[in-house]
């Protein structure tokens, strides 16, 4: 297998994805509840992950899961925690971008993900749990 025409293929990818992630999460600054924003963040974070697995680049997999499994609960939620929330998400994407740049300077992986950030991730997930962050909906009584 020619790695280095997949890993090539890897960072032309994860480049458009993560360009993609940014500009979603730029759009979240102003409306956090844009469900196709999330989406997008979302989407882009689970496509990072399969194709850093793919290839064995086992720190950046574990980093776009974590990002995936937060982003999953504003999913749930129907909108992005403002604030702390917003941060943390932009700190996944610049762990993720900083790994990415890595690959693309040393052609290696990285050795590991930031263990500060995936638990981060991981309490503010477990933190909120499904859905905590959605707004109550009114009732109408009969």
């Amino acid at each position: 297998m020619d790695l280095a025409k997949y890993r090539n293929l890897f960072l032309e990818e994860a480049t458009e994805h993560l360009a993609e992630m940014a500009r979603a999460l730029l759009e979240l600054e102003k409306d956090s509840s844009r469900a196709e924003a999330i989406d997008v963040v979302f989407r882009m974070a689970h496509s990072i992950k399969g194709m850093a697995a793919t290839l064995g680049y086992d720190a950046i997999s574990e980093l776009a899961h974590k990002l995936e499994d937060h982003m999953d609960v504003y999913r749930a939620a129907g909108r992005v925690e403002s604030g702390e929330g917003l941060a943390l998400v932009f700190r996944g994407l610049e762990g993720l971008e900083r790994m990415v740049g890595v690959v693309r300077e040393t052609g290696e992986p990285p050795a590991a993900a930031p263990a500060e950030l995936l638990a981060a991730l991981g309490a503010a997930g477990a933190a909120q749990g499904p859905g905590s962050g959605a707004p109550k909906k009114a009732r109408l009584r009969p």
